[in-house]
């Protein structure tokens, strides 16, 4: 039972446990080198009793490993998607382009409401509080409905009023692509926040392969009815924004379907649906606000950033845009162990058990930078084999390159840190921390390096990649203060 809680990744197991202190030279010589490696690199040294450990290590690897497949799969899914809706012509392809950067918004406060739900739920979970539990998802689905029904009809009623404001004077057939596109894809704003939080749920109980096999058939149903409204029905810009739509309903359905079984350890009850709890929900927002503010900024910067860079040429705009298809690949490992973060310490925290949380925080911490700095490698060695895809002059492919190794280089040591790391002090309910640094390292070291680099220096789209890796820096290193002080240990979101 021991062996198996400590393997790593199917590793031979450290053989002991010596009551949290350092394990003896002795214990780690009998294993064979391989062993002894992947001990170095993964388990830290400070254990906690195996009966103490939640997620044994193949509990981990089959939670981890789907988020990475779901990840790499909405990725695939999103090339797919940009390539058919070339040959729908070029005022499609703009205002898929810019609708895209209203509706990443409106994704990502989903996605921060969920990871608030997230975040109570697990702890909930380590307490072993099933009716709680249960009237946190209640709440969770009841709030991100509302939620998602207000944004839905604001976008509904001012969609060209939206438009024009963040987008300015577009030539009338883009504006006219834009609004149709928006109003479809507010429809589906509902869905997409259900099927979130539904998820979130899934992935608290570790069972992020049913997550997985959901995702994998909404992206075949999103990317079969693109190819149907494009190639077979000539529907123009609507036909890539109704698949989309649909997809996202059948995942929320199947998922809020998925949510009621009474063999889920959190499950949805009508009760915990038609009711309003005032002092729950306001556990929720303590979480998933902080989140949604950090993240609309993060895009907002990204809006600015966009900015900046038209400013560059167009053979830095174009060489920026492809390295950022690439930096999305690169960046996988980090988008996959964030929720893995939130699960683990979450739980561990809900249990009171303030050292098995930080056991974790270490062990994870170790797992993102050992398969980030292999990934980060591998995708930078692939690199001049994609750009062979790419019909790009000599410049700018060169320039590609280098972004690519300015990126993956920071992605691998320093993102681990001011990424996923920081989604375990979520966990513990360090919410407004993180979001202090997050909004100081975003607008103070991002947006003006970017300013003062790619601009006043010179330096273009190198100025601010390098920017980008002065934020994940800057950045990782308060949070591993923050998480040295012990501070996060403090919380108490259950109150």
């Amino acid at each position: 039972m021991e062996g198996d809680r400590n393997r790593v990744l199917d590793i031979p197991p450290s053989p002991c446990y010596n009551g949290g202190k350092k394990l003896p030279a002795r214990c780690v010589a009998v294993n064979p080198l391989p062993a002894r490696l992947w001990g170095k690199l993964l388990e830290p040294k400070t254990q906690v009793e195996p009966s103490r450990q939640p997620f044994s290590n193949q509990d981990l690897k089959q939670l981890i490993i789907p988020l990475f497949v779901e990840q790499l799969l909405a990725m695939l899914v999103g090339i797919a998607d940009t390539l058919m809706v070339s040959y729908a012509g070029e005022a499609a392809v703009s205002g898929v382009s810019l609708v895209n950067m209203l509706n990443t918004f409106f994704i990502f406060l989903f996605t921060a409401l969920a990871s608030g739900g997230a975040v109570v739920v697990s702890q909930y979970i380590g307490s072993k509080d099933g009716a709680n539990s249960n009237l946190a998802a209640g709440q969770l689905y009841t709030l991100s409905f509302l939620f998602s029904l207000v944004c839905m009809a604001a976008t509904l009623v001012w969609n060209r009023s939206l438009l024009g404001l963040l987008f300015g004077q577009v030539e009338p057939d883009v504006m006219e692509a834009s609004a149709i596109y928006l109003r479809i894809s507010a429809y589906s704003y509902p869905f997409l926040a259900l099927y979130n939080a539904g998820a979130a749920l899934y992935r608290c109980m570790s069972k992020t392969k049913v997550t997985m096999q959901i995702s994998l058939v909404m992206n075949a149903i999103n990317v079969a009815g693109n190819a149907i409204g494009i190639f077979v029905l000539h529907a123009g810009v609507a036909g890539v924004a109704w698949p989309s739509t649909l997809s996202r309903a059948f995942a929320a359905v199947a998922m809020t379907a998925l949510c009621f079984s009474q063999k889920n350890q959190v499950r949805l009850l009508w009760k915990d649906l038609l009711t309003w709890n005032s002092s729950m929900v306001r556990r929720l927002l303590r979480i998933a606000v902080p989140n949604s503010i950090e993240n609309g900024l993060f895009q907002l910067a990204k809006v600015a950033l966009s900015s900046i860079t038209a400013m560059f040429g167009t053979v830095q705009i174009a060489a920026n845009g492809v390295a950022q298809s690439i930096w999305s690949l690169a960046a996988l490992v980090g988008s996959a162990m964030g929720p893995a973060f939130i699960t683990v310490v979450g739980q561990c925290m809900g249990a009171s058990d303030t050292e098995a949380a930080d056991y974790y925080m270490k062990k994870l911490t170790r797992l993102t930078l050992f398969v980030s700095i292999a990934w980060n490698a591998l995708v930078l060695l692939l690199t001049p084999v994609m750009l062979l895809f790419y019909d790009l002059s000599p410049e700018a492919k060169n320039l590609v390159f280098w972004l690519v190794v300015i990126h993956n280089i920071f992605n691998a040591v320093a993102y681990p840190i001011s990424g996923p790391f920081s989604n375990g002090l979520r966990a513990a309910g360090d919410v407004k921390f993180t979001m202090y640094i997050s909004l100081f390292s975003t607008i103070v070291v991002r947006v003006a390096l970017s300013i003062v680099l790619g601009v006043w220096l010179n330096l273009g789209v190198i100025g601010i990649a390098l920017a980008m890796a002065g934020d994940w820096c800057i950045k990782a290193v308060i949070l591993l203060f923050r998480y040295k002080s012990g501070a996060w240990k403090s919380f108490r979101v259950l109150g």
